[in-house]
């Protein structure tokens, strides 16, 4: 056979979707070898690290540490995604209740809507002046915050307790906007970053304390910060629609089904699981992460949400579907160093997530979720080859100083895509 013989069978068993070295059928022309990229490859990775790569049909094209357990970072996210699609369903979405009682009291109740943002309350403001304007003078007396749908206050593994990071943002029940509040310095006057988003009495107060002119501070978990600056933010946007309210805030809970407080309002949120997930990937947002993983726990074993219960899903979830002991997590980020996964382990949850791998950042010929801690530098996803072929990868470089993106460019060599090859 001729090397354009070996060619057009190559060509063919590509397209056919089939895996194949390409050392086995150019081993007479070595320039071609996919093998002659292995050293090169391997010489990126340190006793530290450990990578694996896959063809779409579950061979091995290559492996290092593959069964040696790393810190995956906010690669962790995919399996944290596929724990939120396990418990919550794709047809999932958030919801937030309001009701009034005879008092007038409005009581707000959070299901932990991680994209509860100043433009969502906007929306549900114009609802709830219909609502609230039926048979009164626009006056509330009370509003009452319930956010006992989750524990609190809540303690995120590896978050820093009084950070500036809006990684470290704290997780809740009733939160909007991430729990963070971004402003700057117009002349001598402190204003929102944002202009959708008014600065309300509590982050005026938070940005006076900081000490700063400008930026993102956090809300905290102390004299339920995040929960009180949800419902002054509900008010403020309530009185743009002329509902001004006569009594003060409150922390409760709503009334039980006896009593005379009715559900007026049932805000369920615009996006469904899938677009939340995107959104996580996108970002790769933290306090999204572990919102899902909350509400994931609280649907397997019931209110209040708490990260014990969250952590006792997902690795239900993993003893059902993958090898336990490949796979430890402590929270649903990646912000833990305490979490642990083999590259060969979290390679079968790429293969589990392959359904929605457009939900990654995808370019360059890969779909991907980056992950970096101090000294961490992870990627996985899918490289994919110029035949449309999906070649799950990952990329756990645990040595400080060194990055994984050289890591998966090496890889890419590896793909037996048929470049430059035409049918003769």
């Amino acid at each position: 056979m001729n090397f354009w013989d070996k060619a057009r069978s190559v060509l063919q068993l590509l397209k056919a979707g089939a895996c194949i070295f390409l050392v086995v059928f150019f081993f007479s022309h070595p320039v071609n070898s996919a093998s002659n990229n292995i050293t090169p490859l391997s010489r990126l990775l340190s006793g530290q690290d450990a990578a694996i790569l896959a063809c779409p049909d579950g061979k091995i094209l290559y492996e290092k540490n593959a069964d040696t357990p790393r810190i995956p970072a906010s690669t962790l996210k995919i399996l944290t995604s596929l724990v939120a699609f396990h418990y919550l369903g794709e047809d999932f979405r958030y919801v937030t209740e309001f009701f009034m009682d005879q008092n007038r009291n409005l009581t707000i109740k959070g299901y932990g809507d991680p994209l509860l943002i100043s433009e969502e309350i906007e929306k549900i403001a114009h609802e709830l002046k219909s609502k609230i304007s039926e048979d009164s003078d626009n006056i509330l007396n009370d509003i009452i915050l319930d956010d006992t749908y989750f524990e609190k206050p809540l303690r995120i593994p590896g978050t820093v307790e009084g950070s500036l990071e809006p990684y470290d943002a704290p997780n809740g029940a009733l939160c909007v906007n991430f729990n963070t509040v971004n402003f700057k310095t117009h002349g001598q006057i402190i204003v929102s970053a944002e202009p959708q988003t008014p600065l309300v009495a509590l982050a005026r107060e938070k940005i006076k304390a900081s000490g700063l002119s400008s930026g993102r501070i956090l809300l905290t978990n102390n004299s339920d910060e995040i929960t009180r600056y949800a419902g002054q933010m509900f008010h403020s946007f309530l009185a743009d629609q002329g509902i001004t309210m006569s009594g003060n805030f409150r922390l409760g809970k709503k009334e039980d089904k006896t009593s005379k407080s009715l559900l007026i309002y049932r805000h369920v949120s615009p996006y469904p699981l899938p677009d939340v997930i995107a959104r996580l990937m996108e970002y790769s947002n933290n306090f999204i992460a572990n919102q899902l993983l909350l509400a994931a726990g609280a649907a397997a074993f019931g209110p209040p949400a708490t990260m014990e219960k969250g952590v006792k899903a997902a690795q239900h979830f993993i003893s059902e579907n993958f090898e336990a002991a490949a796979l430890s997590v402590v929270e649903g980020s990646g912000i833990s160093r305490n979490n642990r996964c083999t590259a060969r382990g979290f390679l079968d949850v790429l293969r589990k997530f392959r359904p929605w791998h457009r939900l990654m950042t995808c370019d360059d010929n890969a779909c991907y979720k980056t992950g970096t801690l101090n000294g961490i530098s992870t990627r996985a996803g899918f490289l994919v080859s110029e035949s449309g072929g999906l070649y799950p990868f990952v990329v756990y470089v645990n040595t400080p100083g060194k990055s994984a993106l050289p890591v998966v460019d090496a890889m890419k060599a590896l793909i037996p895509a048929p470049v430059g090859l035409e049918e003769r």
